[in-house]
């Protein structure tokens, strides 16, 4: 990838390039709905989870798998995957539970009528408020991982979209985004790590539905080396974020909950469809 040499100018009415190259150039579009019609597959239990082991998705499984290792049956889940390479967001059974088309999507089949919940946010909340955990009930502690959790909700577009997109993914290597996507990311990170300085999680001693959802991003960051791009953020010197993260990776349900609805990797870390714990072997 080089430097563009010729300035852009915008055209006065914006027109859709569907040869933009890219990574994602195939499967971004400007309108919205289904492209196809795809029945999507339904399991034995009453939650039905349709996702990618990306950050987003891993948020959820991670969150299931705690649920569940603490005994919260309601919490059984069938998990599919979406290859959202090969457009299966855009399939009508998908685009029916999440119209926005992005993974993942949860359909809870317990409830009358049944309840579809999109978006990974809310799909935390929803669950840690039906099975009672990992949401603190107190006022201010609720306020505080609420605020966390939308802070990553907010945060994540810069590192991933943002960041993520220019330094890895764009056809032109542009100095101008590379650097303003890093220093954002950059501050992020410091924020992080000097809250985390004086806690232990991100809401004190409590682990907390915004210690997975901003561990599935940042987490991944400083320990994984997503977008290679360990060295160039210097990941290793935000010290407390990195203990904060090896803290959480420590734990067997997020270790599960990472291996839901991956496809890619080594043969041993991945399992593609999740439908009971037998699935892990």
């Amino acid at each position: 990838m080089s430097e563009s040499a010729t300035p852009y100018v915008p055209q006065k009415v914006w027109a859709w390039d569907t040869e933009n190259g890219g990574k994602f150039a195939s499967i971004n579009r400007p309108v919205a709905g289904a492209t196809h019609e795809k029945v999507l597959p339904v399991g034995k239990h009453p939650l039905q989870l349709y996702s990618l082991a990306t950050p987003n998705g891993v948020k959820v499984t991670i969150l299931l798998e705690e649920l569940l290792a603490l005994g919260h049956t309601d919490a059984e889940y069938d998990a599919y995957l979406i290859n959202i390479g090969s457009g299966d967001q855009f399939g009508s059974g998908f685009v029916a539970i999440n119209p926005n088309s992005k993974i993942p999507a949860l359909l809870d089949r317990s409830t009358t009528p049944e309840t579809r919940v999109f978006e990974s946010g809310a799909i935390l909340v929803y669950l840690a408020e039906k099975c009672g955990a990992f949401l603190p009930t107190e006022p201010s502690m609720r306020a505080e991982c609420m605020s966390w959790l939308f802070w990553q909700m907010g945060s994540a577009p810069y590192l991933g979209g943002g960041f993520g997109h220019f330094y890895a993914y764009s056809p032109d290597r542009i100095k101008y985004c590379i650097d303003r996507y890093a220093m954002e990311v950059k501050r992020q990170l410091d924020v992080l790590n000097l809250h985390l300085e004086t806690r232990q999680y991100l809401c004190g001693d409590d682990y907390t539905i915004a210690d997975m959802a901003n561990y599935a991003w940042y987490g991944a960051l400083v320990l994984h080396n997503i977008y290679n791009a360990a060295e160039f953020l210097e990941v290793a010197s935000y010290t407390h974020v990195v203990r904060w993260a090896k803290q959480i990776e420590e734990r067997p349900a997020v270790q599960r909950g990472r291996r839901v609805n991956r496809s890619w990797g080594p043969e041993e870390e991945r399992v593609v469809e999740r439908h009971g714990a037998s699935d892990f072997g």
